[in-house]
């Protein structure tokens, strides 16, 4: 697992990155982890929905959350472990109050009141909007590559949800509201990775995963209690106990301790650039579980996401 990285204090100005390296991409253990990450993360989508077709999305969410905060603190205050600052401490529950608990409430209920489709595409332009915010704060430099990288990745996106459109979301539509319910979310994650740019050089990914979830598991336990009052938990079925179980302790903690030492070791722009992977991993899971054939312009996107990530990883 990561290891805790000593950084100035907690007002220290964050330092630019220095200019990507001119030699050629090596895969290094990093990428390998980062893949992992968007691997465990694409699953997960199918994991979910097969869930909360047992278990309603806000009892799931609730359930999950609770799990992983107990596998979080039992590795975070085991004997040993160096835990942040009373300061940083605090910061992380407030930035985990908006990465987890405020975001999954703009998605979800965007989703609602909008094609997956597009929901998707607005949610895949947070590597974007993480440039913008970057280049804006003088935070870190985009070089041309990482630019070229990013445009590459979203519109391998858009060929992938333009490929994966089924005939019955033909008749969704989009609303206002529910577009800009999703433009806050994205947003959201944009300045939660953001807030935790200078917090990863100081806090262990194991630390940063457990605090940010810390400040998130109550509010999301508190929307989830009716779900839960109502839930008959003996007519559950075991594989969506197990669904439970996947998205807790593979989705929300091995894979976001994965994102945060990404984070802390390649920058929050070319780190998210590996989620953009997950709806490709998604696709080829569902090939081959469900033998759904990936599409022509599926293909394509698969080619302009990776094509991308090693742009932006140059």
């Amino acid at each position: 697992m990561p290891s805790t990285t000593t950084a100035p204090s907690v007002d220290a100005p964050v330092p630019a990155l220095a200019p990507a390296p001119k030699h050629a991409f090596q895969f290094t253990g990093t990428d390998v982890m980062l893949l992992a990450m968007a691997t465990i993360w694409g699953i997960n989508f199918s994991v979910m929905k097969f869930g909360a077709a047992a278990i309603s999305p806000l009892a799931f969410n609730a359930l999950r959350a609770s799990i992983a905060s107990i596998a979080l603190a039992a590795i975070a205050f085991a004997p040993g472990a160096k835990r942040p600052s009373a300061a940083d401490a605090k910061r992380l529950m407030l930035l985990g109050l908006l990465g987890h608990a405020i975001y999954q409430m703009f998605f979800l209920n965007g989703l609602t009141r909008s094609r997956a489709g597009t929901a998707a595409l607005i949610i895949a332009g947070t590597p974007a909007l993480l440039a913008i915010l970057l280049r804006i704060t003088h935070k870190e430099r985009i070089t041309r590559n990482a630019a070229i990288g990013i445009v590459a990745s979203l519109a391998g996106i858009a060929f992938v949800v333009l490929g994966a459109a089924a005939p019955s979301s033909v008749n969704a539509s989009d609303t206002p509201f529910g577009l800009f319910l999703l433009l806050c979310g994205s947003l959201c994650w944009a300045f939660f990775t953001l807030g935790l740019r200078p917090l990863t050089h100081r806090v262990d990914g194991v630390q940063v995963a457990a605090w940010t979830l810390f400040g998130a598991v109550g509010p999301m336990v508190l929307l989830g209690t009716p779900s839960l009052l109502a839930l008959d938990f003996a007519a559950v079925p075991p594989l969506a106990w197990a669904a439970v179980a996947y998205s807790a302790l593979m989705a929300f903690v091995l894979a976001y301790v994965f994102w945060y030492r990404g984070v802390q070791l390649l920058g929050p722009v070319r780190t998210a650039m590996y989620a953009n992977l997950q709806p490709i991993i998604a696709l080829l899971f569902a090939w081959v579980v469900l033998q759904e054939t990936p599409t022509a312009f599926q293909f394509a996107g698969a080619a302009c996401v990776i094509g991308g990530l090693y742009l932006s990883r140059r």
